[in-house]
């Protein structure tokens, strides 16, 4: 009985990977739809403003069972603040400024490389040769797919400044999270998030007079679908598949958002697909697929509940 479990276990975890890399990879392609009718604060002020009002009143009877404590609160809010409102915000600004949506993407391919890095240091927790290789072939194959984008993008040089504060915002977002895990159900955590988020992007709205939307039915649709899909659904399996791959398995993941994006891109807006395209994405699977085969997580961390993260020990946490 046991195997047919894990069989179903790991198609589950299979599937949750299929769909947060779709939807992570839809919010770079969706935020051009977005970005092209109004200001980039004007779209994060809405699009949180609909999230923090929803996400508020689904979490109320979560909270009512699980009191909850100021000091675990502040820390989410600021987690939201830096993986929402930052890492969101440089990414729209490198698309308003010009930079194609797959340079734009490079910011998910960069942040496996710093987690790596850092979660020695600052998590405890080791990283085998073999995932490094395949962490390494995954970045070879995201920098052949970057560098004909490179070559035909106009951005002025100071747009690319922009992904590099998306990577360091939810990098650190990432780490503080995976340092002290919440102690709280997901739908509340979710919830502070998109509250302390509208609260940061209604500051910026309002310091640039961007608060009022168009009337474009276009704008609204773009605004809708970035708040369910990339927004709610992609955050949500963020932090659920980081608790149940560990997080050097799950930043691998984030390698195959640059591909999946330059396909989108190339379908919806006609951005080059060429044969050193197909050879990177081939180079990113190949790595994604290293790193996620060396990983021997312990059978505890299997059966690890992911609908909440009451009394996670970080000392414990797989990598």
């Amino acid at each position: 009985m046991s195997k047919p479990i894990g069989v179903l276990r790991g198609a589950g975890l299979a599937l949750a990977s299929i769909a947060f890399v779709a939807t992570w990879s839809s919010g770079f392609l969706s935020a051009k739809l977005g970005v092209a009718g109004a200001p980039p604060a004007t779209v994060l002020f809405w699009r949180f403003a609909l999230l923090a009002v929803v996400m508020s009143l689904v979490a109320i009877p979560f909270a009512r069972r699980h009191p909850l404590r100021p000091g675990p609160v502040l820390r989410q809010a600021l987690i939201g603040v830096l993986s929402q409102f930052g890492y969101v915000a440089f990414v729209y600004l490198a698309i308003a400024h010009g930079v194609s949506t797959g340079v734009t993407a490079l910011v998910d391919a960069v942040q496996p490389l710093a987690i790596a890095t850092l979660v020695g240091p600052l998590l405890g927790l080791a990283v085998r040769p073999v995932q490094w290789a395949g962490l390494l072939i995954a970045f070879a194959g995201v920098t052949v797919i970057i560098v004909p984008d490179l070559e035909q993008t106009a951005a002025p040089a100071g747009a690319y400044l922009a992904p590099v504060g998306a990577v360091a915002s939810l990098v650190a977002a990432t780490l503080l999270d995976r340092r002290r895990p919440a102690e709280m159900p997901l739908v509340v955590v979710l919830a502070v998030h998109m509250v302390a988020a509208f609260a940061a992007s209604a500051v910026l709205a309002a310091a640039t007079g961007t608060i009022a939307p168009p009337v474009s039915p276009a704008f609204w649709g773009a605004v809708l679908y970035i708040a369910l899909v990339p927004a709610l659904a992609g955050y949500a399996l963020y932090w659920t598949m980081l608790r149940r791959l560990g997080i050097t398995v799950f930043n691998a993941l984030l390698f195959l958002v640059v591909p999946t994006t330059a396909v989108g891109g190339a379908l919806l807006y006609g951005e080059p697909f060429t044969v050193a395209t197909a050879l990177g994405i081939l180079c990113c699977g190949v790595g994604v697929a290293a790193v996620a085969l060396a990983e021997r997580r312990p059978a505890a961390s299997a059966t690890a509940p992911p609908a909440s993260f009451r009394g996670s020990n970080p000392a414990r946490i797989p990598r």
